[in-house]
């Protein structure tokens, strides 16, 4: 129990570290309300609001002291080694991307996702080296079973923030436990078989490794946000959700993010 406690934190750390920071590619903080998107995020409750934000302040006090300066840090490292990283990391996210995929039709997608991993992990030795990219196979969106459940019809739920792991939603929550009832190739590998080729602890450190690298991607981002909400609780919680609404749709003319960026792109800002 002690074990999959550890396992849900770093997780959904990592997913809130995906989420929670938006920004368009100038730093600025672009909040669209296109298709009603206010309306929309009406819709869901924030159910626990007053206890909400208590947990929000503690969390923005935890990522000043903590997390920032780590972010921070990584910054530092040479190109190579981030872009390496992030390209490896993002590699690795197809094995939850593909079967997602698969659950919402999107058959297409799901071979471009299959060719990039198979051709990453081998000639782009464990997918350190976009290697697929150059054979026109182009990175696609991430997916994640929240927005497979989304897809189906699965409504929100409420809207809370949890320590530490930041904002979600009861439907977002609930896909992230498919990833250890056997839909995360990842942590099948790693924690729930015993290999001779993986430890457990390779699986903490991808999903902390990749939460570091995405919120040093967005430091400038994160401070727009700060300086430019009159609300940053709410800010964040309408950003959030407008976020899951265009994953789910897989729409483009909504909230731009940074978190999805290669290193190379970022650093010729």
């Amino acid at each position: 129990m002690k074990k999959i406690l550890s396992i849900i934190v770093i997780t959904l750390f990592s997913q809130l570290l995906s989420v929670s920071v938006f920004a368009g590619s100038d730093g600025t903080v672009e909040i669209n309300d296109k298709t009603n998107s206010s309306k929309q995020n009406s819709e869901v409750k924030d159910c626990f609001e007053t206890i909400n934000r208590g947990v929000f302040a503690f969390n923005q006090g935890l990522d000043k002291i903590f997390f920032k300066p780590i972010a921070k840090g990584y910054r530092y490292l040479p190109k190579p080694i981030r872009s390496g990283t992030s390209n490896a990391l993002s590699n690795l996210s197809n094995v939850i991307t593909i079967p997602n995929n698969i659950l919402q039709g999107q058959l297409k997608d799901a071979g471009i996702n299959t060719l990039r991993f198979s051709i990453n992990t081998t000639l782009g030795i464990a997918g350190i080296f976009d290697v697929a990219s150059y054979y026109g196979l182009n990175k696609l969106d991430k997916e994640d079973y929240g927005q497979t459940l989304g897809t189906w019809g699965v409504k929100e739920g409420c809207y809370f923030v949890l320590p530490v792991l930041g904002p979600t939603t009861i439907r977002d929550s609930l896909g992230s436990m498919v990833n250890f009832s056997g839909g995360d190739a990842w942590y099948n590998v790693t924690i729930a078989n015993n290999t001779n080729y993986f430890e457990n602890s390779d699986y903490y450190y991808s999903k902390l490794t990749s939460g570091i690298d995405f919120r040093a991607k967005n430091l400038e981002a994160f401070k727009s946000l700060e300086e430019n909400s009159l609300d940053l609780y709410a800010s964040v919680r309408s950003l959030y959700l407008q976020d899951r609404k265009r994953k789910i749709l897989n729409l483009d003319e909504t909230t731009e993010t940074l978190n999805d960026d290669d290193w190379e792109e970022i650093d010729d800002q």
